[in-house]
């Protein structure tokens, strides 16, 4: 079975309005002010200082962003993941849901982009200028998101009339890229695990660190969803995988917390679970 047959590739487009402006006039007249010689620095004002709902937006892309690289793997192509097919569906369907708040968001700051414009001119006295702020119907086409898919590439997807050698040669080329590309991702999802896992070990260690609930818990979602990142269907993977699970995030959260014993157990289960898997990931690089 091909890798295509596994995963696609995904990529996440962004668009949207910073709101913020380099003014040179004004990063001259604060060099100017100190006696500076030549630019030293820049003035960057941001436009509309009493707007909270365009903040609103950006908070809900960096959310859209992390859940995106949450549930992806790097494919070795910048801005291009690797999206196996077994988190697919998981994966959109959270994704839609966030992207409708992030339309709500975009909507109620256009709602109220021309008061907060008004705000800004009174606020920001001299600094204010008219040219830096685009009409509504051009600042809406500054906002979009959209996820493409593409097929993972195979030597078939090849119409083209080359010299003789040309396609065995870029044939060749192709394949060794998708291997390295997914050995690189399967890398980053054992890294994933270890690097839960260690910090387990290391919290639950001394028992005057603070075990943080809220990170445990999301080492739980993380746990459970890297048997859907496994496209290569790695058994060591999943041994470890389901071991971790078993052993380490599977308890209550104050059971760790207000249990000596748990704690120290599960402290000692964290760093033999990280030493079985260190040979496997040794012997993968």
């Amino acid at each position: 079975m091909h890798l295509s047959d596994k995963a696609l590739l995904v990529h996440l487009g962004v668009s949207q309005w910073t709101a913020r402006k380099l003014d040179k006039q004004a990063s001259k007249q604060v060099a100017d002010s100190n006696g500076a010689i030549g630019s030293v620095g820049n003035f960057n004002k941001t436009l509309l200082p009493t707007c909270n709902t365009l903040a609103d937006v950006h908070r809900e892309t960096a959310c859209i962003r992390k859940d995106f690289y949450h549930n992806t793997l790097p494919w070795g192509i910048e801005g291009t993941f690797i999206l196996p097919s077994a988190n697919y569906l998981a994966f959109t369907t959270e994704y839609r849901k966030k992207k409708a708040v992030w339309d709500g968001l975009c909507d109620k700051f256009f709602e109220g982009y021309l008061s907060d414009r008004q705000d800004a001119e009174r606020i920001l006295g001299n600094l204010f200028k008219m040219e830096d702020y685009p009409i509504l119907a051009d600042l809406k086409h500054k906002f979009s998101m959209n996820l493409t898919f593409l097929p993972v590439p195979t030597t078939g997807d090849f119409r083209v009339e080359l010299a003789d050698g040309e396609i065995d040669t870029i044939t060749a080329e192709l394949e060794e890229r998708v291997a390295e590309s997914s050995k690189t991702a399967m890398k980053d999802v054992w890294q994933r695990l270890y690097d839960k896992v260690e910090w387990l070990a290391e919290r639950l260690g001394d028992p005057k660190n603070v075990f943080h609930t809220a990170t445990y818990e999301d080492a739980q979602d993380l746990c459970k969803m890297l048997s859907r990142l496994n496209f290569t269907d790695d058994k060591d993977l999943e041994d470890m995988r389901s071991k971790a699970e078993q052993k380490l995030f599977k308890l209550h959260p104050e059971a760790i917390k207000n249990d000596p014993d748990v704690r120290r157990d599960t402290a000692k289960d964290a760093e033999a679970i990280m030493k079985q898997m260190a040979g496997f990931m040794g012997d993968a690089s």
